[in-house]
Parts: C-alpha cells; structure tokens; sequence
C-alpha cells in the first residue's frame, strides 16, 4: 500500500505566505523560502507553492520565488497560479517545480490539461479544484444531503472569487479523462476553519475518478488528518496554519498517523 503523504501549503500574495479563512481575511505567515526549508527538514512528503493573486491579476507565476523555494528542498514541489498552458508549464519546471497545477485555465479551455499531459506526462498535471456548497438544488447536479440540507459542490476560479456553475465532482470526472495526473481539492466552506476536511466532498471524488486525490481546506488537529484518510478516502492530506504556525508540526501530525494505523514516511 502506498504511503499517505502530508503536504504543507505555501499560499504566496506578493512574495509572502499569506494564510485566511474561507479564502478572505489574508495575513502574513511568513517567508516562503524559509516555511519551505522548515518543511523539507520535517520530512514533509511533498510542497506545493499557489500564487494565489497571478489568475486574478493576470500575470505569470512568481518564478524567481519558485526558483528560490526550489533551491531550499529536495522534496516534490508542486507550482500553481498563473499557468495557462504548455509554456507557462515549461517555465515553472525549468525553475524547479516537479509539477503544476491548473485551476483556472483548465476550466476555461479544458483541452489544456490533455496539451500539458502529451507535453510533459500526466504526473505533472495537478488539477486544482476550490469548490463551495450551493444550497440551490438544480438538476443534473451531484446532490448531497449534509445537516443543512442538500447541497451541490460549486467550482470556483480565480482564487475562489468567480463561481462557474460547474458541478465539482463532474468537473474532477472529466479533468481526469482528460488526462490529469492528480487532482488538488479544496473545501471553500472549510478553509482556514481547522474544522476538519469536507469528507463527503474529498469521497465522492475519490470514489468516482481513478486518480490520487489531495484534500485540502480544514485541518485543526492530527485527527483531522486520519479522517481525510479514512473517512474522505484521500491520498494525501494538505495543510497550511496548522504547519505554518506550528500548532502541528508535520513530524507530530505524522506520529499520530502511525500511531492510528496510517503507512505514512516517517
């Protein structure tokens, strides 16, 4: 059985790790060259680095920064934010990232997704969904039924402030067949509210597409983590507070994985 990994989030706004809740109220978390060697040092299995303003701003990656970050770690590095297409890809790459993922433009022209997979392999293409609960009942959707009644998974682009009437688990559906490597998906409702990770959301993906999932949005404590696990059936587990201010260091949020049966890389 492969191992689960832990993935600490490096959110950057003009050459800073920012973090927030519900993808708003942004404040300083830190350099991210320095959270970077932190996470290398702690045995994070993997990195990923969002240039969360680059869509919205619609301007290219921080590549100097990515360059910087890359130099510090010997783990995988995934890049997002800003990339539309093959180039943009080959850059982030030649800069240090092992890969990248899309959110934006893959919605917006998904034959990108196929175009950067032919190029560069499907391992190097990171699908990043940001989905939100829409309590507006449409048919054709992916129903749920939660405590607040039922719900369908809206995708959001531009770093969550555009919503696009796509249902999330069809989108992650059809990224896959179009040749996605991985799919990054985060819970809008649950980020930065160290509630837990949406489970119901991070299952039915991962239930439906045959492609390694990354949850992310929600985690608090170590428990949270063996949830996105078991109860979420995700394949890796992504944070960002909890790391960033070390409320839960990587090294302890992996002991208490072992400790509950998890094969994590120790």
């Amino acid at each position: 059985m492969l191992a689960k990994r832990i993935i600490p989030c490096l959110d950057v706004k003009s050459g800073r790790v920012v973090k927030g809740t519900n993808f708003l109220e942004l404040r300083d978390a830190g350099n991210p060259v320095e959270l970077a060697k932190r996470y290398n040092d702690d045995l994070a299995d993997e990195l990923v680095f969002l240039d969360i303003t680059a869509s919205h701003e619609r301007r290219d990656t921080l590549k100097n920064l990515v360059r910087d970050v890359a130099s510090e770690i010997d783990i995988p590095f995934t890049v997002g934010g800003g990339i539309r297409g093959v180039e943009d890809v080959r850059t982030i790459l030649r800069n240090g990232a092992d890969k990248t993922a899309i959110n934006t433009a893959a919605v917006e022209n998904p034959e990108v997704i196929t175009e950067i997979a032919e190029v560069f392999g499907a391992q190097c293409v990171v699908v990043a969904i940001d989905a939100k609960r829409n309590y507006t009942i449409e048919s054709g959707r992916t129903i749920f039924e939660t405590n607040e009644g039922p719900c369908w998974f809206e995708v959001y682009t531009y770093g969550g402030r555009k919503p696009t009437g796509i249902d999330a688990v069809q989108w992650a559906m059809r990224a896959a067949e179009l040749g996605a490597g991985e799919l990054l998906v985060t819970s809008m409702d649950r980020d930065g509210t160290k509630i837990g990770y949406d489970n119901a959301l991070n299952s039915a993906i991962s239930t439906t597409v045959n492609i390694p999932l990354v949850a992310s949005g929600g985690a608090g404590v170590p428990k949270h983590f063996h949830e996105a696990f078991t109860d979420g059936k995700a394949d890796a587990a992504l944070a960002a507070s909890v790391f960033h201010y070390e409320s839960y260091p990587v090294p302890l949020v992996k002991k208490y994985l072992q400790s509950m049966g998890v094969n994590v890389r120790i």
